[in-house]
């Protein structure tokens, strides 16, 4: 069944597809930590690593409807993969303009990044949209008929954002940490959210365990905590949900490759 037919018989329902779970060192079996949001109109892929496009093909998703891409910052293992991405996207014949979204910061490297690559001199090379968005808490990314995005600066280890998924058919709503450390700006990101997906990298700088992953979902009222951006290389991962299941007491679990959240 192809992913139009599935949203079909969910009633057109959003849909979050998880397409990485790894953090910064991606495991045999696993890339880092991205997904993508699948609407009737748009596709919105959040964070591009490795190769969106084959993981995309793996989730029954086309690589042509995507319409948008949210930078969150510009650490390797969330941008490394937009030269390699735009090219293939280009020599595969796209010439629908892609908008992609992030803070200043992020985007003017990312600009810079692909200058190296001379992207300006690649015959007929489809329109790129960057929109920069402020370093202010709950600003508007995407408002669309359907659903909409708002991001909000956290406390990474450079100039970072959370993301927050309203969908409007259902009033329900999915909140990402993204790499953080525990953050007051999280927690009124996730407000009363059905999903709050989280990092759980561990106890360093920059970034958050499962245990405190888990107390930000209970100071949010998040209805569901899923566990991001974890260590896939070594053995033990099960124990996160432990760990957040002592300080919230909610349902926890562990963010699968493809696994689809519909809100």
């Amino acid at each position: 069944m192809n992913i139009a037919a599935e949203q079909a018989e969910s009633n057109e329902k959003l849909q979050l597809v998880i397409l990485g779970v790894s953090n910064a060192v991606p495991g045999e079996d696993h890339q880092n930590t991205h997904f993508v949001l699948v609407g009737g109109q748009r596709m919105v892929l959040v964070d591009c690593t490795g190769n969106p496009i084959i993981r995309l093909k793996h989730a029954g998703l086309d690589y042509r409807d995507l319409t948008d891409l949210i930078l969150t910052h510009f650490h390797p293992d969330h941008v490394a993969g937009v030269p390699p991405f735009l090219m293939n996207l280009w020599l595969l014949g796209r010439t629908d303009p892609l908008h992609i979204y992030g803070l200043g910061d992020t985007l003017d490297r990312v600009e810079k990044m692909m200058e190296l690559y001379q992207w300006d001199t690649w015959p007929g090379f489809f329109s790129v949209i960057f929109k920069r968005l402020p370093e202010v808490e709950m600003a508007v990314v995407l408002d669309t008929e359907e659903f909409s995005i708002y991001s909000s600066p956290v406390r990474h280890i450079i100039p970072t954002i959370g993301l927050r998924f309203d969908s409007k058919p259902s009033g329900k709503a999915i909140a990402y940490s993204c790499d953080t450390e525990p953050s007051p700006e999280v927690i009124n990101l996730a407000e009363k959210c059905e999903v709050l997906i989280h990092e759980a990298t561990g106890e360093t700088y920059g970034h958050t365990s499962a245990a405190r992953a888990g107390e930000v979902a209970r100071r949010s009222g998040a209805g569901r905590l899923i566990l991001i951006h974890y260590d896939t290389l070594q053995d033990g991962a099960e124990e996160l949900i432990a760990q957040a299941a002592g300080s919230y007491h909610g349902p926890v679990s562990l963010a699968e490759n493809f696994m689809r959240l519909e809100f």
